[in-house]
């Protein structure tokens, strides 16, 4: 393997099940083909780190612990080690994806590197207060948030983000266009295929995939499934990282409403096994809430891309974030965010016209193979990279 030139480092566990870390994959394998070498520095699954492995072609990845009872303590142990692995080397271009790692880079970015990129994909000065519910009081650790974030903003050379709402809201906090690159996420069409067996439900079997997290909508799911079920029997079956309570509040709320016996909650798995379970499905769910992650700071639902690839019709919450990606009647039903009794009626629609959901699922899939792919971001990426002047790698 070729001395590396790029460093992308995110403060993130790959390979995993989830949004993220099939995005720095993505990433990492189209930056490494076009540049031949990339280091990737993520965070140890362990405490116990590895030193290097070639984990994709031309994609060597260290792992680095992040240890402590709190994601502040976590953070700053990743920090330290990671100081101590950059001491004495130097890069063309860093790529960060949050101020977790990337803070003490953007501060001392002569020292690291010529080029910073910041992938923006999710700011904790927004999102934290999901998580961590009392951090929404916390008016100091939001203003150390918020000054990390903008001293990385503003130190990079280019910024990468997967939505036009995201780049609206970095250019309100300062930050020029012209430093900002929108690249949608992707699919891997090998993966999401849509050549599914036909398959006859005598129940309607309906689907969500993706994190438990509260902008996620899934207890609007939950309570359209109740309203489905006056009418029609219909079963739902939830597929993410969730943590304890997330999952405890949820089946009391299906026990509460009476169809505890129509929900079915699993764990993440791999993304071939999570199409075999879609497959099986009639209708895909992403019931975006309107909270500021997904109105003001923006997003680019991977579950929508990735539902819209399989066959399977989609209904999705109305949010500009979702607009983004395709036309409503066309690519997939809008519905009124945080409304269980518009899912309900948008579930019916497609129930009641089976023409509707196939044309739906058809214009769907070709969108992705149009505009959605990996493949199309990644070259987007190595676009913005030799624009900042970085020289791509010479083929013998």
């Amino acid at each position: 393997m070729t001395e590396s030139k790029i460093a992308y480092i995110a403060f993130d566990t790959v390979p995993a099940p989830k949004g993220a870390a099939i995005h720095i994959k993505a990433f990492s394998i189209a930056l490494a083909a076009a540049f031949d070498a990339v280091q990737l520095i993520t965070v140890a699954p362990t405490a116990t780190g590895i030193d290097s492995q070639e984990i994709y072609p031309q994609v060597r990845q260290t792992t680095l612990p992040a240890i402590g009872e709190t994601l502040i303590h976590r953070v700053l142990y990743f920090r330290q080690l990671l100081k101590a692995w950059l001491q004495g080397k130097r890069f063309e271009v860093i790529q960060i994806r949050s101020i977790y790692e990337g803070f003490p880079i953007a501060r001392n970015k002569q020292k690291y590197c010529d080029r910073l990129i910041f992938e923006v994909n999710g700011l904790p000065s927004i999102e934290l207060k999901y998580r961590y519910p009392a951090v929404a009081e916390d008016r100091e650790l939001l203003h150390k948030l918020h000054s990390q974030e903008q001293i990385c903003l503003e130190a990079a050379d280019l910024i990468v983000t997967p939505s036009s709402v995201t780049s609206a809201y970095l250019q309100n906090r300062g930050i020029s266009q012209e430093k900002i690159r929108v690249i949608p996420n992707g699919v891997d069409l090998k993966v999401f295929t849509n050549d599914k067996e036909q398959i006859t439900n005598d129940q309607l079997q309906i689907i969500y995939f993706g994190t438990l997290s509260p902008w996620q909508g899934v207890n609007q799911a939950v309570e359209a499934l109740a309203l489905i079920n006056r009418d029609f029997p219909a079963n739902l079956k939830v597929i993410g990282q969730a943590r304890d309570y997330q999952l405890k509040a949820l089946k009391q709320l299906a026990l509460k409403l009476g169809i505890a016996d129509k929900l079915t909650i699993l764990e993440p798995m791999p993304q071939t096994q999570l199409v075999a379970h879609i497959h099986t499905c009639d209708v895909i769910l992403a019931p975006l809430m309107p909270s500021d992650r997904n109105l003001v700071q923006g997003c680019c639902p991977l579950k929508i891309l990735e539902g819209m690839a399989t066959g399977i019709p989609v209904i999705a919450s109305d949010l500009p974030v979702v607009r983004e990606l395709g036309e409503d009647g066309v690519h997939f039903l809008l519905v009124k965010p945080g409304s269980a009794k518009s899912i309900k009626d948008a579930v019916f629609s497609l129930h009641n016209q089976p023409e509707l959901a196939t044309k739906l699922a058809l214009n769907a899939r070709q969108r992705i193979e149009e505009y959605y792919t990996w493949q199309i971001a990644g070259a987007a990426l190595i676009n913005a990279y030799t624009e900042l002047g970085i020289n791509r790698a010479i083929k013998v």
